[in-house]
Formats: structure tokens, C-alpha cells, sequence
């Protein structure tokens, strides 16, 4: 009896390993979710549709894009950070819900960045820029700061303690002037507001405000890439001004926390996979951003390194502005 007893346990276990190989290469069996922090139509919206439509060809099974809009993204976050590990439910990052909600809100926040994810890889970085009226006098971004250092001038943002405020708070330190913030709900009501004169500046993501530049409607004065940006040559970064701010919009891939390896890395291949399709890269190149293949571990890196940037800017007066 004990000789079938410990072949009966060796088969069983043995049959466990084989089960768990074949659900592994199986993956993925069913529809995965991608959930997306904007509503439908939105920049975010659009890199996210662009990367499930891609990966679904080369994975054989279709990545489906769940709005869940609200609080600059944390909702979605947080939704994905609480869903089952298994590969299903995605989350599109970016540096807002990532980097400065978890620099701003640090343990106030519902989820914890890195911890309650799993990187599966970058996808792109979009410029950000200071852009002003074209009617503005400023014409480059030392004129802009020069003038700010003779009388008061204003600048709008997206919200207090969001990505826009931070960043253009870097911008100040660096240049040594003051510039008073004037948050708005949304970017439209900050450009209409600038080319009436209103507000003299906004600092946001620079691609959803191409059409504008070129319609001769905004004027982008400088960006924060390390270098200039190929679709637009003419811009100068904040580093060749004499500025010392090197920031931009990123958009990423992750899965919640304990998600299997393999799984992990079978996304993070077929999203190498998605960002090397030259239909990918045209659509993301075509206002500015820039495809970045950064997988798993270098892009937990990446968001760290990018956390770090934001704590650096909170001075105890910012928090206090933010915390109001």
C-alpha cells in the first residue's frame, strides 16, 4: 500500500506541473481588458485603442478598452490595482496617476506605485511645452522668464497638483522667477482664457496641441525632452534655453501586482511587438510623441526615477498651495 500511495502522489503532482505548463503557454485563453483612465476620444484614449488593436493581431485574442474617467486617472488605477493577477485586466499609466499622484498624495493614495503593480513597459513619451497666445510679444521662452522677472505674470495649468503645475513649478525653480498659478478644469477653458489675454502661459502636454501651433493659434515656445523633438525641429528644449528641466508625459503598461512572470512577459514581448509596427509609430509620431520600448524592470526604474523628479519640486509652500 505505501509504494501506491507514493506512485499516486507522484503522478498527481506531476499532472499539477503539466496543468499549470499548459495554462501558462495557453495564455491568454479569453478577452483581456484594458482599462483606460480618460473618457473615449481623449489623447490617452487613442494611445490605448492604438496598442489593444495591435497587440489583440499578434496575441490571437482581443485587448478590449474599458473607460473608467475621474481624478486625472487614480480611479483606473486604482480599479486595476484591486483586480484579479491573472493577465486579464490591464492598466494604461502614465506619469500623472503614476509618478506625481504617488510624489503628491504619497500615502493618502487608494494604490501604491510601484507595489500594487506589475511593469509590463513603456510606450511613449510626449513632450511637454510652455505655449502662450500667438498673439503673445513672448516669442521664446527667455523672453517669456525675462519679462516674469520685471512684472507679474501668470501661467495656467490643468488642476493644483497635477503634472502641468509640478512642471511648470520645476521650470521656476530653475529659472529663479515667479509666475502665479492659475489652475483650470481642463485645457480648453486654459486657452481660451490665454488667448484672451487672461492668463499669459499654459504648460501641458504639447501633442494634442500641434494643430493649434500650426493653425497659428498657440505658439509652443520650448519643450522638456532631452532633445529636440524630430515633428518639431523649430522648437527649442528647456535645457538648450538655459533652463535646467528635463520632464515629459509618459503613457505605460502594467498589470496588477503578483501577476504571473510568464504572463508578464509574454505582454511585454507583444508589446515590443505593437510599438516596432510602423502603423503604431506613425500614429504616434504624428503630433510629437515618441514610441520608447522600455520593458519590465528598466520601466519599474523609469517610474521610480520619475517619482523622485516630482518629490523633488514639492517645497513645503507648494504643498501647502496644493494641500489648500
Amino acid at each position: 500500500m505505501p509504494t501506491i500511495k507514493k506512485f499516486r502522489f507522484g503522478t498527481f503532482f506531476a499532472a499539477c506541473i503539466m496543468v499549470t505548463g499548459a495554462a501558462l503557454a495557453a495564455y491568454p485563453e479569453q478577452p483581456i481588458k484594458l482599462v483606460v483612465g480618460f473618457p473615449p476620444g481623449g489623447g490617452g484614449d487613442l494611445y490605448g485603442r492604438l496598442i489593444a488593436q495591435e497587440m489583440s493581431k499578434s496575441l490571437g485574442q482581443t485587448v478590449v478598452v474599458e473607460n473608467r474617467a475621474g481624478a486625472g486617472g487614480n480611479i483606473a488605477a486604482d480599479v486595476v490595482a484591486k483586480s484579479r493577477p491573472d493577465g486579464y485586466t490591464l492598466l494604461l499609466a502614465m506619469s500623472g496617476n503614476f509618478a506625481v499622484a504617488q510624489a503628491v498624495r504619497g500615502t493618502s493614495l487608494s494604490y501604491k506605485v510601484p507595489q500594487d503593480f506589475e511593469p509590463v513597459g513603456l510606450i511613449l513619451e510626449s513632450p511637454i511645452g510652455v505655449f502662450v497666445a500667438h498673439s503673445s510679444p513672448h516669442k521664446t521662452i527667455q523672453e517669456l522668464l525675462t519679462a516674469a522677472k520685471s512684472k507679474p505674470m501668470t501661467y495656467a495649468s490643468t488642476g493644483t497638483g497635477g503634472a502641468g503645475h509640478l512642471d511648470m513649478e520645476m521650470v521656476k525653480q530653475a529659472a529663479k522667477v515667479e509666475l502665479l498659478h492659475v489652475p483650470y478644469r481642463g485645457s480648453g477653458p486654459a486657452i481660451t482664457d490665454m488667448m484672451g489675454g487672461s492668463v499669459d502661459s499654459f504648460l501641458t502636454t504639447a501633442s494634442p496641441l500641434i494643430g493649434q501651433v500650426r493653425q497659428k493659434q498657440l505658439r509652443l515656445l520650448a519643450i522638456g525632452s532631452p532633445k529636440r523633438n524630430p515633428a518639431l525641429p523649430e522648437v527649442p528644449t528647456f535645457l538648450e534655453s538655459g533652463v535646467n528641466v528635463e520632464v515629459e508625459q509618459w503613457y505605460g503598461l502594467v498589470a496588477p501586482a503578483r501577476t504571473p512572470p510568464d504572463v508578464i512577459k509574454t505582454l511585454s514581448r507583444h508589446l515590443s511587438m505593437a510599438l516596432a509596427a510602423p502603423n503604431v509609430q506613425s500614429v504616434i509620431r504624428k503630433d510629437g510623441a515618441v514610441e520608447r520600448d522600455v520593458p519590465t524592470t528598466e520601466f519599474k526604474d523609469y517610474i521610480l526615477k520619475d517619482i523622485e523628479r516630482y518629490k523633488s519640486v514639492l517645497t513645503p509652500q507648494l504643498l501647502k498651495e496644493i494641500n489648500q
